[in-house]
């Protein structure tokens, strides 16, 4: 299916449409896609459009070059309007608010109303870390590694790494690379759960990550989003709660309509059509 590009103002990222499948890609390989403010506030605007649209029934994130993201940039550490201000208590306590503003970012996008598949190759390093552990499936190539840099440049990772990946490998296998900012390789992650799958290439990596998401894109959107709902909630409650929610969530979205198209589509041999997700609008915009 032909790509479409739809981001001729973004610097950082290209964002191109194929079909119903977004396909966001970090693209500045000769700052090894690292994270700066910029990087930041597009990447930010990018993930508000595609929620509040509805038209993308699944987000494939990649990169360009040799790496997926160095993480952070470095230099922004020494950028007197961002580094933290740690002589004063008044200073320190700023950045707590200066945290919240950017892991909003990162909780957005692991409340997109669609899936995110990441295509990860070579470093994910620092931030990177953070980022890919919002998605719902991660791909990677086989020279690819995970490393939680932070500690290694004297700090405590703090943009969700310590707190979303207890939840997708062992604790100790976080605790290990946490503690001493060694790398996890490819292989590893993926007999510890991290990632689904390994390739030889980028270019085969991606592919089967749209494969994917174009699989995921013929589902009904609503399930699709109902079904991510009803995951993320039992990750982090109990089964009882998490059946309790099920029932109340099932009862808000059923579909006779959609099951029929499912079923009548697969005794004709055909796509099914569903419709998207209604577009959102922020209760301030004007009407």
């Amino acid at each position: 299916m032909t790509a479409t590009n739809a981001s001729p103002s973004l610097h950082c990222f290209a964002l191109t449409w194929h079909g119903a499948v977004a396909h966001l890609q970090l693209n500045q390989p000769d700052k090894l896609n690292t994270m700066h403010p910029l990087f930041w506030r597009e990447l930010d605007g990018v993930l508000q459009q595609l929620h509040n649209a509805g038209e993308a029934r699944a987000l494939v994130i990649s990169s360009t070059g040799k790496h997926f993201s160095a993480g952070m940039a470095l230099e922004t550490f020494a950028d007197p309007g961002f580094a933290p201000q740690d002589r004063t208590p008044e200073g320190r306590a700023a950045l707590s608010d200066t945290l919240a503003d950017m892991l909003a970012t990162f909780n957005r996008m692991e409340r997109l109303r669609m899936p995110v598949i990441c295509a990860i190759q070579g470093g994910c390093i620092g931030g990177a870390v953070d980022l890919v552990s919002t998605a719902c499936i991660r791909y990677a190539t086989r020279d690819a590694f995970f490393c939680i840099q932070e500690i290694n440049i004297g700090m405590v990772a703090d943009l969700g790494t310590l707190q979303r990946l207890p939840k997708l490998i062992p604790m100790g296998i976080v605790k290990e690379m946490a503690y001493t900012g060694r790398r996890l390789p490819a292989e590893q992650a993926l007999a510890h759960g991290l990632v689904n799958a390994l390739y030889d290439t980028p270019e085969a990596l991606l592919e089967a990550a749209l494969a994917c998401a174009h699989e995921i894109a013929a589902k009904p959107p609503i399930a699709i989003w109902g079904t991510k709902q009803a995951l993320d909630y039992a990750r982090d409650h109990s089964v009882e709660d998490s059946l309790r929610q099920m029932g109340w969530l099932q009862s808000g979205i059923w579909s006779n309509r959609h099951v029929s198209e499912a079923v009548q589509a697969r005794q004709e041999k055909r796509a099914p059509e569903f419709p998207p997700l209604a577009p959102l609008h922020a209760f301030a915009d004007p009407r």
